[in-house]
């Protein structure tokens, strides 16, 4: 069962609606993933069983749900993220900072380390849904998406459910210095998260979820890359407790779960480009890339 959010009509409210298993949605009454997720506490029963009941004997809308003007399906207050948290993200990192061979780095160290990388990543006025264009720097040469499972959280640290989660990145940036952190991953529109959540109740497994990257240059494949949210370094409830320490949890907090996919060489996104983000039983994740400086000026 996935939840989606999508306007109906340009001059009305974002609507709430559940897509089943066989691709069919169905609008809710609810306006929002938490207000549901609220009313289905208070009823004792799971968010999909409550989404279950609501929809029964209801008929589905006339159109493909991925036709729809899809928003993010939730209003993350805050995204946070999560570094490091597969091999080749460690070796990628290394890379970026040109750290020189069989020397130990930060990257290494935290890789290994009992404490993971937790970072905050955007707000809700930097995310972009389905379809909107992500940006990239003016002041970076090397920028690519990093294709990333995100857990959505309640403010008790309950993972909610699951969406396809785009952290843009700037590694020349960080590569400069790791304390340049912030500047290579928080600027205007340098995060996307969407097309749906996934309700947890309703995957089996979520260290069985294939991740897929593809990004489209002129119309041709630039780049196809592939891996397994099963290659995770840590389990998602030791980064999601990491988060909660000491720390104030919102309703819709989204965390990223780091990446295992890098483009190749010295890859770097471009104006045009089309990025499509997919992971098992979530859906495909489509942005267009603009350049932040143009962005500014349109709007």
């Amino acid at each position: 069962m996935r939840i989606i959010r999508y306007m109906e009509r340009d001059d009305g409210p974002p609507r709430l609606a559940a897509v089943t298993d066989d691709g069919r949605a169905y609008a809710l009454e609810e306006p929002d993933l938490m207000t549901l997720v609220r009313r289905a506490d208070k009823e004792g029963i799971a968010p999909s069983e409550a989404v279950r009941r609501e929809i029964e004997g209801a008929r589905p809308l006339a159109e493909d749900w991925r036709s729809l003007n899809l928003l993010v399906p939730v209003e993350a207050p805050e995204v946070w993220a999560s570094g490091v948290t597969y091999e080749r993200s460690k070796e990628a990192r290394n890379e970026e900072s040109q750290g020189a061979a069989g020397q130990e780095t930060v990257y290494d160290k935290v890789y290994r380390a009992e404490r993971p990388e937790i970072f905050f990543k955007s707000t809700a006025a930097r995310t972009v849904g389905p379809n909107r264009p992500v940006c990239i720097r003016s002041d970076s040469s090397w920028q690519v998406p990093e294709p990333e499972l995100g857990l959505v959280l309640d403010s008790r640290g309950r993972i909610i459910g699951y969406t396809v989660g785009n952290d843009m990145s700037s590694r020349d940036i960080e590569g400069e210095n790791p304390l340049y952190l912030p500047q290579a991953k928080i600027w205007r529109h340098s995060c996307a998260i969407g097309p749906a959540v996934r309700l947890a109740e309703t995957v089996a497994n979520p260290y069985n979820l294939t991740i897929e990257l593809r990004i489209y240059r002129g119309g041709e494949l630039a780049v196809r890359e592939s891996a397994s949210t099963g290659q995770l370094r840590r389990k998602l409830d030791e980064l999601v407790s990491y988060l909660a320490r000491d720390n104030v949890l919102f309703d819709g907090t989204v965390l990223l779960t780091g990446t295992c996919i890098v483009p190749p060489g010295r890859f770097t996104l471009q104006p045009g480009d089309r990025i499509e983000i997919d992971i098992t039983g979530i859906g495909t994740l489509v942005n267009p890339v603009a350049a932040a400086s143009d962005f500014a000026a349109k709007n």
